[in-house]
């Protein structure tokens, strides 16, 4: 999906004009991928665009560059002031925001040690990342025949940017092969994650969703969903997903900032009931909840103002 340019970017302190937002062709991380970013939106509320749960996502930027031994040099209370600055600025009613901490231009190798620290944030609008009607019209998947990192090899907990070459192999994969979207396995074949998604698999009325020890990023939209579903009085199990559980699956929905709620139809062609109960319901209070219309999820929406 193409972007489309929008009139400032944050960059290290200051808002700067889109075309002017540019980093070195040596620039650290573009070589080495040793870098860390998040995907946020903000929706048009009643009160202004409002951004779902901000801080929680500046807060796992943060985790990600501890885990990458990367010292950010703003805390997590000037980069929400930041991206609120940044959404402000481009006037934005609602948008996906993109920040990234990345090591800068100035020394080559893979020490990053000596390396300075960029951050940028950027904003545009987009669309569901599976399409507009992926709640209801539902997705086909496939599983992927790349492997998701072991714990041990690539920090999957850790949103980092050489970390999505694995799943940019994935997608690229599927969608050529003429699905919508790829189902990770991790190293001992039990089901991780999509490619950019959480997975809830929906059985005998109850939802499962693999744990982060299977390789999964812990979701901000998968806490989300898994609220939301308990104050629904649905049962959510985090455990061991098999490759035989999807196929068999009463109903299946993946989630994330980008893909919000989306079904699924069905995995390897195998039909699944699509939508199902549960993922409607989920995610018609899920919709609501992002646009700041449930009082009990409304500390979740952080007003530009």
């Amino acid at each position: 999906m193409p972007i489309t340019p929008t009139e400032k970017i944050w960059m290290n302190g200051e808002l700067v004009a889109w075309d002017d937002a540019r980093i070195h062709v040596l620039t650290h991380s573009l070589h080495y991928g040793m870098g860390v970013f998040e995907g946020i939106r903000a929706y048009e509320t009643d009160e202004g665009p409002g951004v779902f749960r901000l801080t929680e996502h500046i807060e796992r930027l943060h985790n990600s560059a501890r885990i990458l031994l990367m010292d950010l040099p703003y805390s997590v209370e000037e980069l929400v002031q930041a991206t609120k600055d940044t959404v402000r600025a481009n006037g934005l009613p609602s948008c996906y925001i993109r920040p990234i901490a990345y090591f800068g231009y100035g020394e080559m190798g893979l020490n990053t040690l000596p390396c300075s620290v960029d951050v940028a944030i950027a904003c545009w609008p987009w669309g569901a990342y599976l399409g507009d009607d992926a709640v209801t019209k539902g997705v086909r998947m496939k599983i992927s025949s790349w492997t998701r990192h072991d714990h041990n090899s690539m920090p999957p907990l850790a949103k980092t940017t050489g970390n999505y070459v694995n799943s940019s192999l994935a997608k690229v994969e599927a969608l050529k092969a003429g699905y919508d979207e790829a189902i990770m396995l991790n190293p001992l074949g039990m089901v991780s994650e999509c490619t950019g998604e959480n997975i809830f698999v929906g059985t005998k009325g109850s939802l499962i969703t693999p744990p982060t020890s299977a390789g999964a990023l812990r979701g901000i939209t998968q806490d989300s969903v898994m609220t939301i579903a308990a104050d629904l009085g649905i049962e959510v199990i985090v455990d061991d997903v098999s490759r035989s559980d999807v196929y068999v699956a009463d109903e299946m929905f993946v989630c994330g900032t980008a893909a919000e709620v989306s079904a699924v139809n069905s995995v390897d062609d195998r039909p699944i009931p699509c939508p199902g109960p549960m993922t409607t319901a989920i995610a018609d209070e899920y919709h609501r909840a992002i646009r700041g219309e449930v009082d009990r999820y409304k500390d979740w929406v952080e007003h530009v103002g």
